[in-house]
């Protein structure tokens, strides 16, 4: 499987985000699988899942410390880059 993502180590907090379809965010079930997809290419550290509307505004779902971080943070601002999962 290959998806979009990020690792980032900021104020001393590593964490993963993971981009998904909107979808995802309203099903538990799917969201968990990509949080497991997101520990398995980053490691045990928190899994953060990013979606995006038609108009590309992102919305988080995941630690509330980190998610309210990121919501200050611009798009182009993080290091995407893609991940694949043999």
């Amino acid at each position: 499987m290959t998806f979009q993502g990020a690792l980032i180590k900021e104020q001393n907090v590593t964490f993963g985000i993971v981009i998904v379809k909107p979808r995802v965010l309203d099903n538990p079930s799917e969201a968990a699988t990509m949080r497991a997809f997101g520990v398995r290419a980053f490691g045990p550290v928190p899994i953060v899942l990013m979606a995006q509307n038609a108009r590309g505004i992102p919305t988080y779902s995941g630690r509330r410390d980190i998610v309210n971080f990121l919501a200050k943070v611009p798009l182009q601002a993080i290091p995407w880059r893609e991940y694949t999962l043999t």
